[in-house]
């Protein structure tokens, strides 16, 4: 087997990543503020690591964009082995993203947010966040169509302008 050596494009990758990103939380954000959900990734990512609710939302803005960071590796790993990066299967592995992250690791964020209380808790007197439920359908009916919609974009925007191969 001869070994593979793949030259990614890290200027695409740190470039159109940070953008991607950018767009995903702005439309998270803004479906939030325009009353389509009650979720505030950041804040919810924030709430994990500092009791402090004002800091929070900053806490976990910075928290998201290093995690982006690495989703836009993979991306990049993935249209590097394929030899293809195009606007149409970059917003496909979008929608699966977010299919994914509705379905795997917010319903599972109660069992390790030290904040968060789960599906199995009763009213208690600390305050503390709701569990998103399945499809993240406690913060709202329209989260699961805003919540793809971001993440569409956001791979939209990875597979329009990553270049394979650079």
């Amino acid at each position: 087997m001869d070994p593979r050596f793949y030259m990614f494009d890290l200027e695409g990758i740190f470039l159109w990543g940070f953008v991607a990103t950018l767009l995903l939380s702005t439309i998270l954000e803004l479906s939030q503020g325009l009353g389509l959900s009650r979720m505030s990734l950041p804040f919810m990512l924030g709430t994990m690591l500092t009791a402090n609710r004002h800091r929070a939302q900053m806490v976990g803005y910075l928290l998201h964009f290093t995690l982006g960071l690495p989703v836009t590796f993979f991306y990049a790993l993935i249209f590097e082995s394929l030899h293809l990066a195009t606007w149409w299967l970059g917003a496909f592995m979008g929608l699966l993203q977010g299919l994914i992250t509705l379905v795997i690791p917010l319903p599972l964020l109660p069992h390790f947010h030290p904040r968060m209380a789960s599906e199995y808790d009763g009213p208690s007197p600390t305050r503390m966040l709701e569990p998103p439920g399945f499809l993240c359908l406690n913060y709202g009916r329209r989260t699961p169509l805003t919540t793809l919609f971001a993440y569409l974009v956001f791979g939209l925007i990875m597979g329009a302008f990553y270049q394979v191969g650079r």
